[in-house]
């Protein structure tokens, strides 16, 4: 290990560069809307989570989690994930349909919802339009093996590549659908309670527009499951959309769309750069 921890992945991955996006923000709600659709992984939030008493401190934590596993030293991201598997370790749910209860840190509900999630932030990401190749999705993928690790699953069982993301979509779509929680869950993220009273502001106007992206940007036969067309119209749509808001996000200052865990991580790494120009000099 150098003196300057660059981490999990390093500034030369294609980790580094997708999770340095700020569309990565609206990828976070699609993962959501596809994650709902699981019924055993959606009734562990219900059942488990405050997340409609505290959306935006969840979103925040998930967020923080998230950017720590990326861009967070070694020792950070390993202790967070300790963190996460010991509260996993802890927490039960109960199968609405059958009764039986499961444990949440059950490997096929965390291969689920890591899956979903990274799936939805790749995609997204190529959708507004970063220049990814198909190896660099492959790498992506790859590379998130180790942040599989983390919440405690084998990374020999965690797709690796788009192929087998899409052959492992295939495996479990069947299990997939419409639940009681799900379509809660569906109705709470597409119009949550705002803070600070931003719900009675045109903020509501443009959240809905986020949301709506969002849900479109999902596969079409996830939109079929929640009863809406998967038409190809609505693809196009949504990538003019996600394409245009990254865009925006772009005209933004730099210092309001860099956390301050990427830009410790920037720091790091300008300094690891440095000092091997020294050494080799």
């Amino acid at each position: 290990m150098t003196s300057e921890d660059l981490g999990l992945f390093g500034p030369d991955s294609v980790s580094w560069r997708v999770h340095e996006e700020p569309i990565l923000f609206v990828a976070g709600l699609r993962s959501l809307y596809l994650q709902a659709l699981h019924p055993l992984a959606v009734a562990a939030v219900v059942q488990n989570s405050d997340y409609k008493a505290d959306p935006w401190g969840r979103l925040v934590r998930t967020s923080q989690y998230v950017a720590t596993t990326v861009y967070g030293t070694t020792a950070q991201a390993e202790a967070a994930g300790r963190r996460v598997r010991g509260l996993h370790a802890r927490l039960r749910g109960t199968d609405p349909r059958t009764g039986a209860e499961f444990r949440v840190d059950d490997p096929d509900l965390l291969r689920w919802v890591h899956v979903a999630e990274i799936e939805s932030f790749v995609t997204t990401a190529r959708r507004a339009g970063v220049r990814l190749s198909p190896a660099d999705v492959d790498a992506y993928y790859t590379e998130q093996r180790r942040a599989a690790a983390l919440v405690g699953l084998d990374p020999a069982t965690v797709p690796g590549t788009a192929a087998e993301v899409a052959e492992y979509y295939a495996r479990v779509r069947p299990g997939l659908g419409m639940s009681k929680a799900g379509a809660e869950t569906f109705l709470f993220l597409s119009h949550p309670p705002l803070p600070w009273r931003l719900g009675l502001t045109p903020v509501r106007l443009a959240y809905l527009g986020v949301a709506a992206t969002a849900f479109s940007l999902l596969p079409p036969w996830a939109r079929r499951m929640y009863g809406a067309l998967g038409l190809p119209l609505t693809d196009v749509s949504a990538g003019v959309s996600v394409r245009g808001l990254r865009l925006l996000l772009a005209a933004l200052p730099k210092r309001y769309r860099t956390g301050p865990i990427h830009k410790g991580a920037v720091e790091r790494a300008a300094r690891a750069r440095l000092a091997g120009e020294v050494a080799a000099s």
